[in-house]
């Protein structure tokens, strides 16, 4: 489907005079929200795992990697309370400190996470190989870039910092701070629309690596991508996700495409690299009137 000028100016068909029935939207795709970690940057989504089990260390208590990555994605206060109230890492606290973990000390640690998270964040800035080809030819379509993520301000300006150096710039950036809660929520899908100018939400999609990506894209009502190799479902770097033999990792990656499409996904892809068909693909359904559900 060739994209034009036009499809920018689309906005046009959707102004009806007061008491006219709605036109059902069958223009082209006019707007993505990719998440950061595992999706745009950071391959394997390391940098937060490696933030959360630094500063659990700091307090003596040890949490696996697959305890932080249960619940990545949700805002990063909201992560470290989930994680404080999963059984084991409650467990690991109580022998350590003599008592559960509660509100003070979910403060405590994250305050520590937040200084580690500043710290190291600029050191997982580096772009997903397809990631800055994609968005060229998103924007020779006419295809606006946002972005979402369940970092604080301070960290996000610091990472968005550290990606600028790799030309990643995408033309909105909101955080789970900026909104009045994170995921599953859909606000920052929603403020990313306001701010990209954007309608309707059906025009959009919304590409993450996570289970609460998927749920928020779902809940702006938005198309939705769900990546299973580049992010946290798979949790591997590249040069471990690319040394596994072929038919595990085929195998692996099934496994998680098959929870992205039981989550509700629209699509899945291994990483950033394959997502250019799927917009396409999104482009004809739209055309035919169709709208993500």
């Amino acid at each position: 489907m060739q994209r034009t000028r036009k499809a920018m100016e689309q906005f046009d068909d959707l102004r009806l005079d007061v008491g006219t029935p709605r036109k059902p939207y069958a223009g082209l795709v006019r707007a993505v929200v990719l998440d950061w970690s595992g999706t745009a940057v950071d391959y394997g989504c390391l940098g937060p795992t490696v933030a959360f089990q630094e500063a659990f260390a700091a307090f003596d208590v040890a949490v696996d990697i697959q305890e932080v990555r249960e619940f990545m994605g949700l805002k990063k206060i909201d992560h470290l309370r989930a994680l404080t109230r999963h059984e084991a890492v409650t467990a690991r606290w109580r022998q350590v400190h003599g008592r559960n973990p509660d509100e003070s000390d979910v403060q405590a640690v994250y305050a520590r996470t937040e200084s580690v998270m500043l710290d190291r964040i600029a050191d997982f800035a580096e772009p997903i190989p397809g990631l800055l080809d994609l968005i060229g030819a998103l924007r020779a379509r006419g295809v606006r870039i946002g972005s979402s993520t369940g970092y604080t301000r301070p960290m996000l300006e610091k990472l968005m910092t550290a990606a600028a150096g790799y030309g990643y710039r995408p033309d909105v950036a909101i955080c789970s701070t900026d909104v009045p809660a994170g995921r599953p929520f859909p606000f920052m899908c929603y403020a990313t629309a306001i701010a990209l100018e954007t309608y309707p939400l059906s025009s959009m999609v919304k590409i993450g690596d996570t289970l609460i990506d998927i749920e928020e894209g779902l809940n702006a009502g938005m198309w939705t991508i769900g990546l299973t190799m580049s992010g946290n479902e798979l949790g591997l770097s590249r040069k471990q996700a690319e040394s596994l033999n072929a038919q595990e990792l085929s195998t692996r990656l099934e496994v998680i495409a098959d929870r992205f499409r039981k989550a509700g996904a629209h699509y899945t892809a291994r990483g950033i690299w394959e997502i250019l068909p799927l917009i396409e693909a999104i482009d004809a359904r739209l055309d035919r009137g169709e709208r993500p559900r």
